[in-house]
């Protein structure tokens, strides 16, 4: 049936009501049925409980709040409009009535009921809901951590992991506190002002609602002090001689009862509530201030006092002396005892005699050749003790440079000179390039001992002759140094016993300025491991070396073949003269010129052989046993063993550059000769000789 014939019909209703004999008034009444105010636990189920009169079906709209939670026509057959997320906690009675299922304490609110009917207008009702939970695991809690007398507040909070409020109670002592100046009482907290040690008590919070109540507790201590502390010196002197005892003792009041330290020389002695410091065999260097700190452990409050404890003692050790170099015209000779009590007064009498000063001396001298090499004492004098100690002051003696050479990172050449001679005082260093002072700047630069110059081109090194002056008071030496052109003074070549390996060693003058070695190589190429590019008849580089190398290992040679090798010194980009060339391998056979004169004689060779080889056969055939003996016949067919390619190579690292046969043993008669023209074979090179 629609809402228009409804209203239709209840307006007939009406009338026909109307027209009975006790003339009865038709209205829309809604009551409740239940109480208005509710309160329930979690997962409870709650009915808020209508009735209504004066109208069948009505339409109602249930709110939480002012948002509407339920929307129905009573005995429609439309289910109720319910948000999905009240879905499962809220159902609506046929009656209009408002259930909730399994509670949540979302759901605390305030409801209300409006009730409408066509022509009969509309009734509205209101409800309370309070959800409650069981009291779970409430604690105290404060903040800050300790309640100090004096700081501004002190709050004690509790936490709870469920339950609802309804009515909190604090305590103190067990008597109830109410919000003053005091205390300020809050939704979960009690918040104390100014604590002082008379709030230091049991503080009891008990809270409640309709369905549990939960009672916790905690104690407050109010903390105080330290008061100042109380020192004393056990015995009491004005002094202590060095290897007595005594004892020192701090006291201070605080609650908690403060921690005492002791301290000296900002180092703490010892940590203890007791506070007594026992010193025993007392030496020179605990002479001075002792400080008693007390500490309340928990707020941190501290105070401090001082006490003196004075050691008397004399210096430890011996007196000390040391001469310098004072403007390098005279000489600044120092002794020195510190320490003691009294201090040491120090002298040199042999010096000046009115001169002395307590513990340490300096007494400046006009250099002279007396002072050189004659000991001058120092005298300590001490009640205890004296002392005396001894300084000799001597010219610089005669020394060697030293040199190193490099690049730096800017590509230039770096040759770096080191000066250094010993001397009492130590001598001071200087530098001339020529006749001209060196000074710091763009291409030199000076340390106490050193000078370095940076440049790009060599000539900058060769130019000027470089000296060095190492000079104290009492004398002075000095070395002239000059630099050379990249230069290879000697070498040398091994090999292994195989052959395959050879081993070039160099040398190189102590001023030549060579900051690289390229290593190069005639003849064949090496095994492919090494990549080397280039043509046997020529030189070419295989190996770069740091101006550091003196030697270098080439490996995977041919036994069978000829190398040469030469080191070419660098400087940067400037090559200086290569060293003497290293030969190694067989013997080289004919030149190219003596093979083409060879062929050139080959037609009249032929002719000359036509008529003279009647006379050569008989030559050989009469003189057979004369040539056995004279040419003997070798059992290695003319092949040379390892062994006597190492002997020759031994020979060739001995500076043996050139191994030539002795051919006057070949000559021989005119015929001999002349029978072995048309013969003629240049015989294979390893047959002949191997030449370094």
């Amino acid at each position: 049936m629609s809402l228009k014939t409804d209203g239709l019909y209840g307006v007939l209703v009406c009338v026909l009501l109307t027209l009975l004999p006790q003339g009865s008034f038709c209205q829309l009444e809604l009551t409740a049925a239940g109480p208005i105010q509710n309160s329930a636990l979690v997962g409870d189920t709650v009915i808020l409980a209508v009735s209504y009169s004066g109208a069948t079906n009505p339409a109602i709209i249930w709110r939480k709040g002012p948002d509407p939670v339920v929307t129905w026509t009573i005995n429609s057959n439309t289910p109720p409009d319910i948000p999905p997320s009240m879905s499962n906690v809220l159902r609506v009675n046929t009656n209009g009535s408002l259930m909730f299922v399994n509670l949540t304490l979302d759901y605390t609110s305030s409801y209300s009921l409006e009730m409408t009917k066509s022509g009969l207008g509309t009734a509205t009702l209101n409800f309370t809901l309070t959800v409650y939970e069981m009291f779970e695991n409430v604690t105290l809690s404060s903040q800050p951590d300790l309640a100090v007398e004096g700081s501004d507040h002190f709050t004690l909070q509790y936490v709870m992991a469920r339950g609802v409020v309804q009515e909190a109670t604090w305590l103190f002592k067990g008597t109830n506190i109410q919000s003053n100046s005091h205390y300020s009482v809050g939704p979960r907290s009690l918040v104390i002002q100014t604590p002082n040690r008379m709030d230091t008590g049991l503080y009891t919070l008990t809270l409640r609602n309709p369905y549990s109540s939960v009672t916790v507790h905690r104690t407050v201590t109010v903390l105080y002090g330290p008061d100042d502390p109380v020192l004393t010196l056990t015995p009491a002197k004005q002094f202590y001689v060095s290897g007595t005892s005594l004892r020192l003792s701090c006291k201070a009041v605080g609650l908690p009862p403060p921690t005492v330290k002791w301290m000296f020389a900002a180092v703490i002695l010892n940590d203890t509530k007791e506070g007594v410091l026992n010193l025993t065999d007392v030496q020179t260097s605990q002479d001075g201030d002792y400080t008693c700190t007390v500490v309340n452990a928990q707020t941190n409050a501290m105070r401090q006092k001082n006490v003196t404890v004075k050691v008397y003692e004399k210096p430890k050790g011996s007196p000390v002396c040391s001469v310098r170099s004072l403007a390098d015209v005279e000489l600044q000779y120092e002794c020195a005892w510190p320490g003691g009590t009294p201090e040491a007064v120090v002298s040199f009498p042999g010096l000046n005699n009115s001169s002395s000063a307590p513990g340490h001396l300096i007494l400046n001298m006009s250099a002279a050749d007396s002072l050189s090499g004659t000991p001058v004492s120092c005298t300590a004098s001490h009640p205890v003790q004296p002392g005396m100690c001894n300084i000799t002051a001597s010219p610089p003696v005669p020394f060697l440079p030293s040199l190193e050479f490099g690049v730096n990172s800017e590509g230039k050449i770096r040759v770096t000179i080191s000066c250094l001679s010993a001397a009492v005082p130590t001598s001071v260093v200087s530098w001339l390039r020529g006749t001209e002072a060196v000074n710091t700047g763009s291409v030199h630069s000076i340390s106490p001992t050193q000078l370095t110059i940076q440049d790009y081109n060599i000539s900058t090194f060769l130019l000027h002759n470089y000296t060095c002056f190492c000079r104290n008071p009492l004398g002075v030496q000095q070395r002239q140094i000059q630099l050379l052109a990249p230069t290879i003074s000697d070498s040398s070549l091994l090999t292994n016993q195989e052959g395959t390996v050879v081993t070039l060693t160099w040398e190189v003058p102590p001023t030549s300025v060579v900051t690289g070695f390229d290593i190069q190589m005639q003849g064949p190429d090496l095994m492919p491991s090494n990549q080397n590019v280039g043509r046997s008849n020529s030189f070419r580089t295989i190996q770069q070396k740091p101006g550091s190398a003196r030697s270098t290992d080439i490996l995977t040679l041919d036994p069978e073949k000829r190398y040469k090798f030469r080191i070419i010194p660098k400087a940067r980009l400037t090559e200086g003269e290569p060293s003497t060339v290293l030969r190694i391998g067989p013997a080289e056979g004919l030149s190219g010129s003596a093979i083409a004169g060879i062929a050139a004689g080959i037609p009249a060779g032929i002719i000359l052989l036509l008529i003279l080889i009647g006379l050569i056969y008989l030559l050989i055939y009469r003189n057979d046993d004369s040539e056995q003996a004279r040419y003997p016949v070798t059992t290695d067919k003319g092949v040379k063993t390892k062994a006597e390619l190492a002997s020759n190579n031994i020979r060739m690292a001995a500076g043996l550059n050139n191994y030539n046969p002795d051919y006057n043993r070949l000559r021989k008669a005119p015929s001999e000769h002349s029978g072995s023209l048309p013969m003629f074979v240049p015989p294979p090179p390893v047959r002949v000789a191997t030449t370094v």
